[in-house]
């Protein structure tokens, strides 16, 4: 059963997150969902990581779900809420090695902020690496050659309103700070964040590192589209690195 939280990274945000147990010693994970999501996008990956033992922690970003507060910035706010929850897990299982699997913003997130999360580990699937990539593949996505004229003023005019400056979001300047094992996963048909984006990013570790291109996905739920092999990969990979 899920023992429901109220985190608050700050005086004005109130996280909503859930805490599943598992078996002591064998391991928790904090799963970070993508921008438009909440929780629920991670409820299959909870299901089988609780079923192999690990205590799991979901959260809704601000603005996203049950929570509150904002402004919804792509990662540079949230990693406020990512950095609340593994703090709670750090002081609830203080002898358990933590995980985390970021999906889209949901990594962003994990690497953005002061510095990038102190885990473990690191899932991170589809995270963009600077916020000019992510705004140029989906505005060409969306609009195809009119969204390249479009990207400039999306960044010029709605970024700044948002209190955050490109500068904080780019997290390809961030992952080299990372020096715990991290698994970089991307589709290989996904047009908003590029092949070449997830490579950079995995270019840029200095620690233990695996890379999975995912054939025949775009921007998805990679768990969703790979089914039983991402189980199988990212239970070795945490196996190995987590327990």
């Amino acid at each position: 059963m899920a023992e429901e939280l109220d985190l608050r990274p700050d005086s004005t945000t109130s996280v909503r997150a859930w805490f599943v147990p598992g078996r002591g010693g064998a391991g928790a994970v904090l799963l970070l969902h993508g921008h438009g999501s909440s929780h629920r996008s991670m409820l299959g990956r909870a299901r089988f990581l609780h079923r192999a033992g690990y205590s799991v922690l979901l959260i809704d970003f601000r603005g996203h779900g049950r929570s509150t507060g904002g402004p919804v910035t792509l990662g540079a706010t949230e990693s406020r809420d990512a950095h609340a929850a593994l703090a709670y897990l750090r002081q609830r299982l203080p002898d358990e090695r933590v995980a985390v699997i970021g999906a889209s913003m949901g990594g962003a997130a994990s690497l953005l902020g002061p510095s990038p999360l102190d885990a473990d580990a690191f899932v991170l699937e589809s995270v963009y690496a600077t916020i000019d990539d992510a705004v140029y593949g989906r505005a060409r996505s969306w609009l195809g050659p009119l969204g390249t004229a479009i990207a400039p003023l999306y960044l010029r005019h709605w970024l700044p309103r948002s209190g955050v400056s490109a500068h904080e979001l780019r997290p390809i300047e961030r992952i080299g700070e990372v020096r715990v094992p991290v698994y970089v996963m991307s589709g290989v048909d996904d047009r908003y964040t590029s092949l070449d984006e997830a490579r950079a990013l995995f270019e840029r570790l200095r620690g233990p590192r695996e890379f999975w291109a995912i054939e025949g996905t775009g921007h998805q739920d990679l768990y969703r589209a790979a089914g039983e092999e991402y189980e199988q990969r990212v239970l070795a990979f945490l196996d190995r690195y987590v327990r």
